[in-house]
């Protein structure tokens, strides 16, 4: 979602008078609304893969007199361009996809060889079919909320003054993106021998990883996996001094507000889709069989995260 930015923010700049709103899931509103360059979102009442025919057409009806002149849709799923037809919107973008002829009526073609990252295909759609590629990518950046930040820093005892160090542990595609979840507490464990105060964000679902962390160092280990709001976490990564992440979703979220980052990269690949920041070190092994994409490691090794120390990532951090 943190990557749609670019895109919104290349609309922007090729008409500032633009009015930008943005389709998606009811999770993603509260970010969409941390995005300078987009006047709302939109929430889509359907779950992930869920066809949701009726909804869909529910909410396009409910849009045919906002005025939308150009609909872009990433996904290339037919499903994904529903919504716009429903909706009547005039000019509809978006990359050839499956069975969609006719509800995408600019229909681009995606070149990979040239497109090699995902932000750049996003960036792409809202360019004219003409324009030059690979196109240039702007990095996003959320908006910081300063009374949500204080609120939630008195709320979990913490001060502006601590040093914050940030652990994204989960990654919900799947264990091979996972460092494992010894080596994070380990370093929990370091971070808090050198006086930081390590905080742990992930979803509910991730709460076990966080226990797992949280036993190394009790003491300066603070759990905050499912409690906290996705806007909590950016506001809280801005005050971090640095956060440390596996390829996921809050990894971007920690690009986004400037927070010095460690992105650590196993089954996945920075070339496809890296942190969009100058503040990062990316820090990744490549065995032999990487990356391999996979939800889980094929050879039952992991060899791609494991060949990552501690050691590795505190010099990262220094």
């Amino acid at each position: 979602m943190v990557m749609t930015q670019s895109l919104c923010i290349a609309l922007a700049e090729q008409n500032p008078d633009a009015q930008i709103d943005i389709l998606a899931p009811a999770w993603s509103i509260p970010i969409i609304e941390r995005m300078p360059q987009v006047r709302r979102g939109v929430e889509l009442p359907t779950g992930h893969g869920e066809l949701g025919w009726g909804k869909r057409r529910a909410v396009g009806y409910s849009l045919r007199n906002a005025g939308y002149t150009q609909a872009i849709v990433l996904p290339r799923s037919a499903k994904a361009a529903l919504v716009p037809w429903f909706a009547k919107i005039p000019v509809r973008t978006g990359y050839r996809g499956e069975l969609r002829f006719g509800l995408i009526n600019d229909v681009r073609a995606l070149d990979k060889a040239i497109l090699t990252q995902t932000v750049q295909r996003f960036v792409a759609l809202g360019l004219p079919g003409d324009a030059k590629r690979p196109p240039e990518i702007e990095y996003p950046r959320l908006r910081v909320d300063s009374e949500n930040q204080t609120r939630v820093l008195h709320k979990f005892g913490l001060s502006g003054k601590d040093r914050l160090i940030a652990l994204m542990p989960g990654a919900e595609y799947g264990p091979a993106k996972r460092w494992p979840t010894n080596h994070f507490a380990m370093l929990a464990k370091r971070l808090g021998e050198q006086g930081a105060r390590v905080l742990v964000f992930g979803s509910g679902k991730e709460r076990a990883l966080g226990d797992e962390i949280k036993r190394c160092a009790p003491e300066t280990t603070l759990n905050l996996c499912g409690e906290t709001e996705l806007v909590d976490v950016v506001d809280l990564l801005s005050v971090c001094e640095a956060a440390v992440s596996n390829d996921s979703g809050l990894m971007h979220v920690a690009a986004a507000v400037n927070t010095r980052l460690v992105a650590i990269y196993g089954s996945s690949t920075p070339a496809y889709t890296p942190p969009l920041t100058d503040n990062v070190t990316i820090l990744k092994r490549d065995v032999a069989c990487s990356p391999c994409f996979e939800r889980e490691c094929p050879l039952g090794h992991t060899l791609c995260l494991l060949q990552i120390t501690v050691n590795d990532v505190l010099k990262a951090l220094n």
